[in-house]
């Protein structure tokens, strides 16, 4: 419990610095799509996993929508990120190429490669 406990602490700590120092959310840069919901990001000297808010991969598709991630982001494609919270650790955001309109989660549900959850339905 302790350790879940610190990785929640340590992403809520993360994600209030990326809403209080916007440089820090403009900077990010994709470094390894992990899998069809999570990215690993860098910031300068740090690395944090962040993974897609409010989307659920369709069962079956993941190796699509790994393909997909994997050509919308190259390595070091920089994305803005705007942060929802934290589960088990992880960063949860919505993420956005820099200069597109459309960020992941849309393009996903779009491409029938992820579901919205009713996490983020308003």
């Amino acid at each position: 419990m302790g350790w879940r406990r610190w990785q929640s602490l340590c992403a809520a700590l993360l994600a209030s610095l990326l809403l209080a120092w916007p440089a820090a959310t403009w900077a990010a840069e994709v470094l390894q799509v992990r899998e069809p919901d999570l990215l690993l990001i860098g910031d300068h000297n740090r690395t944090y996993s962040v993974r897609l808010a409010c989307i659920a991969p369709v069962a079956g598709e993941e190796t699509a929508a790994l393909k997909l991630l994997r050509a919308k982001l190259p390595r070091r494609q920089r994305v803005n990120l705007m942060p929802m919270g934290s589960r088990d650790g992880l960063l949860l955001a919505r993420v956005r190429p820099l200069g597109q309109e459309q960020d992941l989660n849309d393009l996903l549900i779009t491409a029938g490669l992820a579901q919205a959850t009713e996490a983020c339905q308003p």
